[in-house]
């Protein structure tokens, strides 16, 4: 089916009073911002294949914007309406030039067939000193603009000054010009709220999601025996953390903290380090390289392997402190049985108390360490409240269900 097509299953008919039928139209969003689907890549990637696959309500339509190396023919998938932009060899700007291409088609795409009070969903705000330019459009045709502000994306420590410079800029246009800005911390609303307050933001709190599906490979599976044999690793004996492999995320001082505790544990990073600036001059300044317990162990792309992984690990650390909502510390809480936190606002208001914090501080963590480790305490606990509040509130049933209420107020 085309992007003008129509299924039966999209048309809903509601019954009034026994007598009466009343054609309810369909409900257009078009999603742009995130590299498309099927997921192979991050965060927004999986929040839309999500969305996409756990869709409820009959009379939504998803038309989802895809980023392809090559010229690639429209497709269905999850029962979206999947278009693609050609990616083009400009380097960081392709990011900008492909949510342009997605909205124009968008626009074009909603004028030709008509639809009637469509939505355009931006994931993230990378397009704000163009995005005025549209508006004027998007409001003759009805179309409401919904934004995703993302997290602090000015703050990360790998954009050059005049990068910062204009992502605080396109933050600031975004905001401006969104209808609604559907954030996924509520401290991200709430720094929408006070940071732009001349523009009246309106705003909806709508977190992310995870799966939480228990790993299905036993203990005894030879996939998960292999790896481990591979990395030298032993169940329940290392420190665990999943992530994107830069500075904000405070790997430097998960590091050196653990590397100045006396664990016989190992800690594990699941990252890529492949041509990273930040791992060398990591490794000159710390010489974790010289530390048999420090274990870079390349990314398990395999959901199932890297649930058992998180489930059977001694702990989890999480560093992260720009952004809002992050998708490895929804995953962890669900599965590894204790959490270690940096102590930041984006953090406690996931996990409260199912969870314990560390600082930045030096022998902070440090300390963490040593009285998890020799202080016979059972955790279980507070393993039980990180799991209650990820299923009661994290779970991709309860986004999807949030998401399409919005979609359809």
């Amino acid at each position: 089916m085309g992007a003008a097509g129509v299924e039966a299953e999209e048309v809903v008919w509601v019954v009034l009073k026994g007598k009466e039928a009343l054609l309810v139209s369909e409900k257009h969003v078009f999603i742009i911002g995130s590299k498309g689907i099927p997921a192979k890549y991050g965060g927004f990637e999986t929040f839309v294949e999500e969305l996409t696959k756990g869709r409820m309500s009959p009379n939504i339509h998803y038309h989802v914007a895809c980023l392809a190396d090559e010229n690639k023919e429209n497709f269905i998938y999850n029962r979206a309406d999947c278009f693609t932009i050609k990616k083009k060899p400009i380097g960081s700007a392709n990011a900008i030039f492909y949510d342009l291409s997605a909205l124009k088609y968008s626009i074009r795409q909603i004028e030709q067939n008509h639809y009637k009070d469509a939505i355009i969903y931006i994931l993230a705000c990378r397009i704000g000193p163009f995005i005025g330019r549209y508006k004027a459009k998007m409001k003759k045709l009805g179309i409401t603009l919904m934004v995703n502000p993302d997290g602090h994306e000015w703050l990360r420590a790998k954009w050059s000054a005049p990068v910062k410079k204009y992502w605080k800029y396109s933050e600031k246009l975004m905001v401006k010009h969104a209808d609604l800005l559907i954030c996924d911390s509520k401290n991200i609303e709430k720094y929408i709220q006070e940071s732009y307050k001349q523009y009246h933001p309106k705003t909806a709190y709508i977190a992310y999601g995870a799966d939480l599906t228990p790993s299905q490979l036993a203990d005894d599976d030879e996939k998960l025996l292999s790896w481990y044999s591979e990395k030298s690793v032993q169940p329940n004996e290392y420190y665990l953390v999943v992530g994107r492999f830069v500075p904000e995320n405070n790997y430097e001082t998960m590091i050196r903290e653990f590397m100045a505790s006396d664990s016989k544990k190992d800690f594990v990073l699941i990252t890529n380090v492949e041509q990273n600036k930040f791992y060398e001059k990591l490794r000159q300044s710390t010489n974790f390289d010289k530390d048999s317990r420090i274990k870079f162990v390349g990314t398990v792309y395999d959901q199932e392997l890297l649930k058992k992984i998180r489930e059977n690990a001694f702990a989890y650390f999480h560093g992260h402190e720009v952004g809002g909502t992050n998708p490895s510390l929804i995953e962890a809480l669900g599965s590894t049985r204790l959490n270690l936190l940096l102590d930041v606002g984006f953090n406690r208001e996931v996990a409260e108390d199912g969870a314990l914090y560390w600082t930045k501080e030096t022998n902070n963590l440090r300390g963490l360490v040593r009285k998890i480790e020799r202080i016979d305490s059972d955790y279980s606990e507070i393993n039980m409240k990180a799991k209650s509040r990820v299923y009661d509130f994290f779970s991709w049933e309860h986004i999807v269900e949030e998401y399409e209420r919005v979609f359809t107020s």
